[in-house]
């Protein structure tokens, strides 16, 4: 578990499964991440980032509202896909719900995720990719720190050709000297 100013950062549990599949379900959360899910969907993603912890000691947990208990978000890090040109490096991401957007949280929540790469993992930096078009992700990116790579573009393989969102992009941050 991590504790921010904010924030309660821990992993998924039983009780969170109605917020996370609520998110999941938000056209508006999901329009640059991916289709919908569906309940079935949902938890098989909560399955396999509790898969990462047991696996590789990290995966995507709940980002929790320190004041009120609600439950915002979805953040962590991860292996990078092994479908993917990140396959085998340290993937930081995050989902927030359309209502905690615009207040910081995603930033508190990656930043805290990266003190904690940097204080617990030995990788020498960190990677996060988007949608080409998800101005926002990239935008939160760069006030992490990250950079785009130039070399980073790629077409996702989990999106049909058809689709904006197989355009996607690397972006990075170095571990601190």
């Amino acid at each position: 578990m991590i504790v921010t100013e904010r924030l309660i950062l821990r992993p998924a549990e039983p009780r969170d499964r109605a917020a996370l599949h609520a998110m999941w379900a938000d056209a508006r959360v999901m329009a640059d991440l991916g289709p919908v899910k569906d309940e079935a969907a949902s938890d098989a993603a909560i399955a396999r980032h509790a898969g990462y912890r047991t696996e590789h000691g990290l995966g995507f947990g709940t980002v929790e509202r320190r004041d009120s208990g609600d439950l915002i978000g979805f953040c962590g890090l991860k292996p990078g896909a092994p479908t993917t040109p990140i396959r085998g490096e340290l993937e930081i991401g995050w989902m927030l719900a359309h209502a905690a957007w615009g207040q910081g949280y995603a930033q508190e929540a990656a930043a805290a995720w990266l003190d904690w790469a940097w204080s617990h993992r030995d990788e020498p930096r960190v990677v996060a990719i988007t949608a080409a078009a998800n101005a926002a992700s990239q935008r939160l990116m760069m006030r992490l720190g990250m950079h785009r790579l130039a070399a980073g573009d790629f077409d996702h393989p989990d999106f049909a050709a058809d689709d904006a969102r197989r355009a996607t992009v690397t972006y990075a941050i170095d571990r601190p000297r």
